[in-house]
């Protein structure tokens, strides 16, 4: 893999990131956070598609490897909410 294909690969991962963070409408963290949230997602996606028995509806490829767009804004968009969830603020009883 060329620092080109990297880059490609890592600017896919960020947009797809981004898009799981803005349809579970929580976001913390920067382009870094999106990133890895895109290569969560793709992997939590992919994993639920096969599961399910689903295609891979839209799949660009980057030098030798393929990157399941559909799948892992799907992915992050599950992997967000499950962390808002975990990280909302915890009320006190009165």
């Amino acid at each position: 893999m060329t620092l080109v294909e990297l880059l490609l690969l890592l600017l896919v991962a960020a947009v797809c990131g981004a898009l799981g963070q803005a349809i579970a409408g929580y976001s913390r963290g920067g382009c870094f956070a999106a990133i890895a949230l895109g290569f969560i997602g793709a992997l939590l996606g992919v994993w639920l598609s096969r599961l399910l028995g689903l295609p891979e509806l839209f799949v660009i490829r980057i030098g030798d490897s393929a990157f399941p767009i559909v799948w892992s804004i799907i992915g992050s968009a599950l992997f967000v909410a499950v962390i808002a969830l975990l990280a909302r603020p915890r009320r006190r009883a009165a």
